[in-house]
């Protein structure tokens, strides 16, 4: 039998708390195990949460969920040789790697498809291993989309984490106005949750004194 490898992330935006990667694979022909599952932007929390209980405790499914901290974002962001993308694909070829699936579908982060599959597939053990890299996956296959729905709840998951043991950021994007002010009155308090890389952590982190570009401290 063909086992079937789908992987997608959630949290690839926000400016605090990780990124989360996950995979889920089972054998093709039995998407049945994965009935339910579509892109988690699409489905309400309660359902999310229900689905991602349901495919963790399925006998006939196998799946795999990687936090990704902010400083090994920003230590790829700022390396000089890595970008998010890159990083992703370093994430993805380690979920790959350890459950060596015949096929896996990935919800390709760039817009040059062909490119990243050239540097994902470089990354793995089997070089010859069938790679489905396309623009949302997540819609268009099912174990993509449960992937969606897995990375989805856990990123949730780190939040609430960080929302018991912080305070009320938001849900951490930097278009957020709670999130910005957050960022704004706790980014020196705080460092391990925030993406120092991300510009809206760089417009409120100014050593003590520094005036804006209006002249006014903030």
């Amino acid at each position: 039998m063909v086992k079937v490898l789908g992987i997608d992330e959630a949290g690839r935006g926000p400016v605090i708390g990780p990124m989360v990667m996950a995979g889920i694979m089972i054998e093709e022909g039995d998407e049945a195990l994965l009935e339910g599952a579509k892109d988690s932007k699409l489905v309400l929390h309660k359902i999310r949460l229900q689905l991602d209980k349901k495919f963790k405790e399925s006998e006939g499914v196998d799946y795999k969920v990687l936090v990704v901290e902010p400083e090994i974002i920003d230590a790829a962001v700022l390396s000089g040789e890595l970008n998010l993308n890159w990083l992703e694909a370093h994430k993805q070829a380690e979920i790959i790697n350890e459950l060596q699936p015949d096929k896996a579908i990935i919800d390709c982060p760039s817009i040059n498809c062909e490119s990243y599959e050239k540097y994902l597939r470089a990354l793995l053990d089997n070089k010859e291993m069938n790679l489905i890299v396309e623009h949302k996956a997540d819609v268009n296959y099912i174990t993509a989309a449960a992937a969606s729905i897995l990375a989805k709840v856990e990123r949730e998951n780190q939040m609430e984490i960080i929302k018991q043991k912080y305070g009320d950021c938001g849900p951490g994007y930097p278009a957020n106005k709670k999130t910005q002010d957050f960022v704004k009155n706790n980014w020196d308090k705080y460092p391990e949750i925030f993406r120092k890389s991300w510009s809206t952590y760089k417009r409120f982190a100014r050593p003590e004194g520094q005036k804006s570009l209006t002249g006014y401290e903030i």
